[in-house]
């Protein structure tokens, strides 16, 4: 019997990459779904497909969560059959450009911010309060591994995964006595649409990124986090910090000449 059958998932960005990936990884385990994106219309092509994995139901709605004030509502507004999330994962999040910091887009820097920091902040905010009063719950939170070594022309990406890093380390020192599990999964390099959004839609510039090794796929980064996910309840999983076989840390790679 999956140890999740029935649990409710909450995934934030759960329209592509990782989170889509997520989704699909906890319906094979029978997990009801709350997916939020701010591209609704893909939430609801998805649906079906989830349900045809194994998911019993799934229940979507659109989120930027940027918005303080619309996170807030959109989830305080839930169903009732839909408010005792028992997982959640932090997974929305991006990266904009790729610049010496002293040249850098300050609305980059204020969508990063925004999104990896203030809106992982903001949704944990609003779910944590019912896990600790239902006294079961665990957050999940992505991570990178440029939250441990910052690289170059990355000050403000890297700067907003140490964040996401120490936000993580906080929060299960605040939960301490609770059943309340907090996970932080931090991948390298994987094979998304990061680059392509990070280059502002540049698919040339973005395929440079991955030439000559081999990513990690999101269903990887997935793996993980359904792993961490379906621990004994005793068992929390503080940190998970994952690589290709091409790749040690956030400026080590190994690139095969074509």
């Amino acid at each position: 019997m999956n140890k999740l059958n029935g649990s409710i998932v909450f995934i934030t960005g759960a329209s592509a990459g990782i989170g889509e990936a997520c989704a699909f990884a906890f319906a094979r385990e029978g997990a009801r779904l709350l997916l939020s994106a701010r591209r609704l219309n893909r939430l609801e092509e998805m649906k079906p497909r989830l349900i045809e994995a194994g998911a019993p139901a799934v229940h979507t709605f659109a989120q930027d969560v940027r918005d303080r004030a619309t996170v807030e509502s959109s989830i305080a507004s839930l169903p009732p059959d839909w408010q005792g999330i028992e997982v959640l994962v932090n997974n929305a999040g991006l990266s904009r450009g790729l610049d010496k910091l002293y040249q850098g887009n300050p609305d980059d820097w204020d969508e990063m911010i925004d999104t990896n920091v203030k809106g992982l902040l903001y949704v944990t905010r609003a779910v944590v309060p019912g896990m600790v009063a239902r006294g079961k719950g665990h957050v999940i939170s992505l991570g990178s591994t440029a939250g441990e070594i910052t690289y170059p022309n990355g000050a403000v990406y890297c700067a907003s995964k140490a964040a996401e890093r120490a936000i993580n380390d906080g929060l299960r020192q605040d939960v301490l006595g609770t059943p309340v599990r907090v996970t932080s999964v931090d991948p390298g390099m994987v094979e998304t649409d990061f680059s392509l959004v990070r280059f502002h839609g540049d698919a040339e510039r973005a395929a440079k990124v991955y030439r000559g090794l081999t990513p990690l796929t999101p269903a990887d980064v997935a793996d993980a986090i359904v792993w961490s996910a379906t621990r004994p309840a005793h068992v929390n999983i503080a940190r998970v910090v994952m690589t290709t076989i091409d790749q040690a840390n956030s400026v080590l790679f190994n690139r095969k000449q074509a």
